[in-house]
């Protein structure tokens, strides 16, 4: 059924103001350091002309690493390209993380220069590669945030986490002058030892380390914000439909804990609460994790695009219990654990990201990292050359039209009308909305009340899995060096607006 939308932006009541940087990104220690990630979908993959299919293994998700990984070199942080585009987002939070940091060494005097890996560890992680984040960092304007080494090669489980490693990293950054200003101990802790922790590790280890590092954050870092727990799954929260059988994380982990066991008797309190949020596993991993799958058919439904707002309201209460009046960080997000669904980098994804960012700063205040910048199909730049996705010139015209006062819609959330307000970025008087209508079918109907600017996002030829995105029915694709194409909206003088299906439009009035 077509819906029709009334805008009545003065009779609209503010909710709060948010994070200006609440849209920022992952950078993967796997990337800094070269190494294994997810293997890149196919042309006909990404079309979804071609399945992608693996073999489930009764030796477990492990042992299939071969056929769902692939080795790449080390990303280049010195990429005009990258660096380029990267400041054109404007300033955001860079979390260098990720599983692959809970098992990394920091060589900073050259002892592994031949290439061996020291024993308990996964990766190694040069000088060199570390001056290359933190000169990026200093030179896109950024803020860095990590988490630290916690695996064998550390510690046993039955020792307490030594802060050695953490201090090499913390002490480099400060010293050459691009401090790190937030930390968290762990990702995703709540997985134990597939995490990368220690054999044997429980809960009650890890509320032991993780106080450890807390306090001696506090005392030789006290600038620095303390993040947690960053868990991913459990506490109710599924990955694939509602209704479905499984679909937690328990399913590809062998032991998962939730986030009272995490934190509940720690005596040092996050400074923000975290979480990861992620709507299913991916095309790779369906055959391991069937009923945290969704198909592509389905990620434009309510119900998919309901998850986000279901992870945000399940974790509310926790970060009311451990960190009254704090922030909500999503330290990692995007549309599938696994290095993304095969549609991650198409139009599809647009309408996904941009209702997460609507909807959750509807719900409370904080920061959420898309997963990733630049690595895998759900990145915002496809790697290596660094080609802006469709969801780059989304979240682009975000960050340079939605101010952070964010109001009340007065709109239920519904099939073809999910509407979302602002204040305009630019200061000026008047209201930014966000509507999108995630129909197939029906067009929506806005009625506008007076003249308005007009940002409406497509995939090129009505095409949901296109990977170039139409604005006003102009591709979205960089011009010569590198320049962004002509972003502007189209003036229009009132009336009624009619919003194509599976559209996502911004209009400024």
């Amino acid at each position: 059924m077509a819906e029709f939308v009334k805008l009545k932006p003065e009779e609209l009541k503010a909710l709060r103001e948010i994070n200006p940087l609440l849209m920022s990104y992952n950078v993967e220690f796997a990337e800094v350091t070269g190494g294994t990630f997810w293997k890149a979908y196919t042309p006909g993959q990404i079309a979804g002309t071609e399945p992608f299919h693996v073999e489930p293994s009764k030796d477990g998700i492990a042992s299939m690493y071969k056929d769902l990984m692939q080795v790449y070199p080390p990303i280049d942080l010195y990429n005009e390209k990258l660096r380029k585009l990267t400041r054109d987002l404007g300033t955001a939070w860079m979390r260098v993380s990720g599983t692959w940091a809970t098992k990394t060494y920091y060589d900073f005097d050259g002892e592994y220069a031949d290439g061996t890996v020291p024993e308990g560890y996964l990766n190694v992680l040069t000088k060199a590669q570390w001056i290359g984040v933190l000169d990026f960092v200093k030179a896109c304007g950024l803020k860095l945030k990590v988490s630290v080494a916690n695996c064998p090669g550390l510690h046993s489980a039955q020792e307490p986490w030594p802060s050695h490693e953490a201090e090499k990293l913390f002490r480099f950054s400060k010293e050459y002058g691009v401090p790190i200003e937030a930390a968290e101990f762990a990702n995703e802790p709540n997985m134990m030892e597939d995490t990368g922790f220690p054999q044997g590790y429980t809960a009650e280890d890890y509320r032991r380390d993780a106080d450890l590092f807390a306090s001696w954050l506090k005392e030789n870092y006290p600038e620095c914000l303390y993040v947690g727990p960053s868990s991913t799954g459990g506490d109710n929260v599924r990955f694939g439909k509602m209704g479905k059988e499984g679909g937690g994380v328990e399913q590809i982990a062998r032991k998962t804990v939730g986030c009272d066991d995490l934190l509940g008797g720690t005596k040092v309190p996050v400074d923000v609460f975290s979480y990861h949020y992620y709507n299913g596993v991916s095309d790779r991993l369906a055959s391991v994790m069937p009923a945290g799958h969704w198909d592509a058919s389905e990620a434009n439904s309510e119900e998919y695009l309901e998850t986000a707002m279901n992870f945000c309201r399940t974790y509310l209460p926790f970060r009311d219990k451990y960190c009254p009046g704090g922030e909500i960080w999503v330290t990692e997000s995007g549309d599938a654990g696994g290095g993304g669904d095969s549609w991650a980098s198409t139009y599809l994804d647009v309408l996904r990201t941009l209702n997460e960012l609507g909807g959750f700063a509807a719900l409370t205040n904080g920061v959420i990292f898309h997963n990733t910048l630049a690595a895998s199909d759900y990145g915002f730049l496809e790697r290596i050359v660094f080609n802006p996705r469709p969801n780059y010139f989304a979240v682009l015209l975000w960050q340079r039209l939605m101010g952070q006062t964010v109001y009340d819609a007065a709109e239920p959330i519904r099939e073809g009308a999910h509407v979302y307000v602002h204040s305009r970025k630019d200061g000026k008087p008047g209201k930014v909305y966000l509507i999108i209508n995630n129909s197939d079918t029906e067009t929506t109907t806005v009625e506008l009340p007076g003249a308005a600017t007009v940002y409406s996002l497509n995939g090129k030829g009505g095409d949901k899995r296109a990977t170039v995105m139409t604005l006003n029915g102009r591709d979205l694709v960089l011009g010569e060096n590198w320049e962004l194409p002509d972003l502007s909206g189209e003036a229009v003088s009132g009336g009624k607006l009619d919003l194509a299906p599976m559209s996502c439009t911004f209009l400024v009035v």
